[in-house]
């Protein structure tokens, strides 16, 4: 049973609006919004049952009716990148106009702490600031509710995100595209991918509907979590993160009022919250494609564009005595659940932002946000806005296995090289022994010819499938090649 008292409160509340219901839009739709260009334009709201609406910008009108809830929702024909435009919606008896609305490129960027992560302390992202134009941020204030929420609180404001990443990943939009663009930011230190799941996904992954089932079961929590909310913003840290630790409740009320929001689409970095064992690291796999195409239904957008953002490079806290080696591709680290994250590319219209290259040994939350900012942006810029510019590392083909050697075939591998001038590193061989060894690894081209005194009949090749392996392998556009693993070795916990 869940514990309502709060809720009742909320419903009585929500009763009396609803009888003397005045016009009123969706929380994406406000003074200083940013709108997406070149595409079909949903606009929600509500006013008294039976009413007509009408919605105008730019020159376009759109007009529907209330249904016996109040509940409207519009489509707007596709507009062109510009503005500031008036944009206006109307009742029988009321209106609400906004002068100040753009058309540009509009992106969800949501996750937890490093999506969450600010850039005042790393310097080569606060010095965008000066040069960072045609920006405007909705940032989601962070909270939690038992239901699916209508409405959250949030402000577009003329201003860049706080967010390291998204900050720069704006701005080299922008900088490329030339149009206005709008992020709306809503992440949450510590959240797992469960805790940004609508409930209805229950029915088709086990795990969540077990943990759904105890959460439900749990009065105890049931209770401190609307003793907590009444706080409002006098809640401890240690009240904040019991908060966003739970399943479900996030997507509540920090997601399911941004849908169906038209957008060019998602940028999703989380992952940390999920690497606690090997068998949750092994589920991400399998919850991450399902989730996306869930979100794809509520959007009731099969295009729907979403950029995952692999985790990078790293071995633990210092004090942790059980560490895995950062090299070694046979320990227990974060190479299986970045192959989880890896799973998204067997979707349409999805990428993954590799960072192997990237991040600190014992420090989870890195300041090296500014390439990852930069990858993502090159990546919008040829999947989403089609420049012909290469956005990704080389990435394996296939694999020639020949008495002696293996040999790697890339794709996006034009002008293969190392970025220090060294022989590649990071490849790793076995045979059926299972005994890994480190590879000799010559470039040939666009392939890597691997050998290894230590591996008679070399069968299998790992790379980068480490904690923090140390790695050189680039394209002509200096991108990362992709960590990946050839053989269907079962991880031992």
């Amino acid at each position: 049973m869940r514990t309502y008292s709060l809720q009742i409160v909320f419903f009585l509340l929500s009763v009396t609006t609803f009888f003397a219901q005045e016009l009123k839009l969706g929380s994406p739709f406000q003074e200083h919004m940013v709108l997406q260009r070149d595409m079909p334009l949903n606009i929600w709201g509500e006013a008294k049952p039976d009413a007509m609406i009408s919605v105008f910008i730019d020159g376009v009108s759109v007009k529907t009716q209330t249904n016996s809830k109040g509940e409207w929702q519009v489509v707007i024909p596709s507009q062109k990148a510009g503005g500031p435009y008036s944009f206006k919606v109307e009742s029988e008896t009321d209106s609400i106009v906004f002068n100040d609305v753009m058309v540009g490129e509009v992106w969800i960027c949501f996750g937890q702490s490093n999506m969450q992560m600010g850039y005042n302390n790393i310097p080569d992202i606060k010095a965008l600031e000066a040069v960072a134009k045609n920006i405007r941020t909705l940032q989601v204030e962070r909270t939690v509710s038992f239901d699916e929420q209508k409405y959250v609180n949030g402000e577009w404001k003329i201003e860049n995100p706080a967010s390291a990443v998204a900050f720069s990943f704006a701005h080299f939009l922008q900088e490329s595209a030339d149009v206005p663009v709008g992020i709306i930011l809503t992440s949450w230190g510590s959240s797992s991918i469960e805790g940004w799941m609508p409930r209805a996904m229950t029915k088709q992954l086990p795990h969540f509907n077990s943990i759904m089932n105890d959460f439900d079961a749990d009065t105890a929590k049931q209770k401190r979590i609307v003793e907590i909310l009444a706080k409002g913003k006098e809640r401890t840290t240690k009240e904040d993160i019991f908060l966003r630790t739970q399943p479900n409740i996030i997507f509540n009320s920090m997601l399911n009022p941004l849908i169906p929001i038209s957008c060019r689409g998602l940028v999703w970095y989380q992952g940390e919250a999920n690497t606690k064992s090997i068998e949750a690291m092994l589920q991400y796999g399998e919850s991450l494609p399902l989730w996306v195409k869930h979100l794809r239904k509520l959007w009731e957008n099969k295009e729907l564009q979403i950029m995952g953002i692999t985790l990078p490079g790293f071995v633990g806290n210092k004090k942790n005595k059980n560490n895995p080696s950062a090299e070694k591709p046979d320990d227990l680290s974060w190479a299986w659940f970045r192959e989880s994250q890896y799973k998204l590319l067997e979707l349409s219209n999805a990428e993954m932002i590799t960072t192997i290259d990237l991040g600190e040994a014992h420090d989870i939350h890195p300041k090296d946000k500014l390439p990852i900012g930069k990858r993502l942006a090159l990546m919008a810029e040829k999947t989403f806005i089609n420049k012909d510019i290469t956005a990704e590392g080389p990435k394996l083909n296939d694999v020639i296995i020949s008495s002696k050697s293996i040999t790697i075939m890339y794709e996006n591998a034009k002008g293969l090289k190392t970025n220090d001038g060294n022989s590649p590193l990071a490849f790793w061989l076995a045979n059926d022994t299972k005994e890994w060894h480190k590879a000799d690894a010559k470039i040939n081209g666009e392939t890597i010819v691997l050998t290894s005194s230590k591996v008679k009949h070399p069968l299998y090749v790992r790379y980068a499938f480490s904690a923090k392996p140390e790695v050189n392998l680039v394209n002509e556009a200096d991108l990362p090649a992709q960590p990946f693993r050839t053989d269907s070795f079962k991880p031992v916990p």
